[in-house]
């Protein structure tokens, strides 16, 4: 539901989520603005619309771009080891020891306040995840039978790794997969709050949030209250999908 509505949301938003509107600045929710209105009489609605749009569009893009690169990385370490098993491994100790969101906000800072660089940001702390899962499931794969039998059988590390292992570890890359989106929307949020990441006026959860920040001691409570609630909601949701996921794919965690 939440991706539906972020999908649809150029068409489904009742107003324009950048249109301002000054005479009716601050009005709280009611019929003609549900989730009432921001400080320049914007609909505060509309522009959670668009803001989930944005944040999904940024996770789903980093969460993609991590799994592709570290997956890549850890299967092939997982199952020549050797040296480039252990450089990479020391490197992923590397990037694991310092905090993940002071990482981000340094990378962000480095690079500068875009999409692009906030998508690359996060993708590069969910990087080590992907590198540390896959490793892990090939390195206790890679001695079974059947894939002494496909290297017996004239087949190449590239195939091996990529027609054999990959698609036996894929369960466990899609469980931790949900997991990183519920984390990348949250590390998009905290950056824009911060103003690390998106700036005003795009409509984004965390600036939205930051903003309505100001207003909450004068009883603006909505301006805060319906960005971070859906935010809320849709971590929960990306949570619950992947311990659903877990449960389906793996029946033994079942409790």
């Amino acid at each position: 539901m939440l991706a539906f509505l972020a999908l649809t949301a150029p068409w489904i938003s009742p107003y324009d989520p950048l249109a301002s509107d000054v005479p009716h600045a601050l009005q709280a929710p009611g019929p003609h603005h549900w989730f009432g209105t921001d400080e320049l009489g914007r609909d505060v609605l509309s522009r959670v619309l668009a803001a989930g749009r944005l944040d999904l569009t940024i996770a789903v893009s980093a969460v993609s771009l991590s799994l592709a690169a570290g997956v890549t990385v850890g299967c092939f370490c997982g199952y020549l080891g050797g040296r480039l098993d252990r450089l990479v491994g020391r490197v992923v100790d590397v990037l694991t020891a310092f905090p993940l969101f002071v990482l981000a906000m340094a990378l962000v800072a480095a690079l500068g306040n875009s999409v692009e660089n906030l998508i690359y940001a996060t993708a590069i702390i969910n990087f080590p995840f992907y590198i540390r899962v896959a490793r892990a499931e090939v390195a206790a794969r890679r001695h079974l039978g059947w894939v002494e039998a496909a290297h017996l059988s004239g087949n190449g590390t590239s195939r091996i790794v990529i027609a054999f292992l990959l698609p036996n570890i894929l369960p466990t890359v899609a469980i931790q997969a949900s997991l990183n989106l519920g984390w990348a929307i949250l590390n998009a949020a905290g950056l824009s709050f911060l103003g690390l990441g998106i700036t005003v006026p795009t409509p984004e959860w965390g600036v939205m949030v930051a903003n309505g920040a100001h207003f909450m001691s004068s009883g603006r409570w909505w301006l805060v209250l319906f960005p971070g609630s859906v935010l809320m909601l849709t971590i929960l949701c990306f949570n619950l999908l992947g311990d659903g996921l877990r449960d389906l794919l793996d029946p033994r965690t079942r409790t």
